[in-house]
């Protein structure tokens, strides 16, 4: 990427899938159940359960999270969550 130019999602669609959606949120929930601190205030939530506080987490774009995609042929671009979370609709 050069100075001065747009960020361009090049690989896959300009939206998180449904597929990534339940990568991020299952590995987030792990981490939750494993003892790492909620992003947000669990108070606020109905459930305590972990897959439910990921969901909230993931809703309110607070993950710091970038992905990988990659092509066949070993072309990759990293993408961070916040850009595939503010092109359009949520998968879900």
């Amino acid at each position: 990427m050069t100075g001065g130019s747009k960020f361009e999602i090049r690989i896959g669609p300009p939206r998180l899938t449904r597929f990534e959606r339940a990568r991020i949120i299952g590995t987030r929930a792990l981490q939750i159940s494993m003892g790492a601190p909620p992003l947000l205030d669990v108070d606020t939530l109905p459930s305590k359960d972990p897959v439910i506080i990921a969901e909230e987490e993931l809703k309110l774009g607070i993950l710091p999270i970038t992905l990988r995609r990659v092509k066949p042929g070993g072309e990759y671009q990293i993408i961070p969550l916040k850009w595939l979370l503010g092109s359009g609709k949520e998968v879900s």
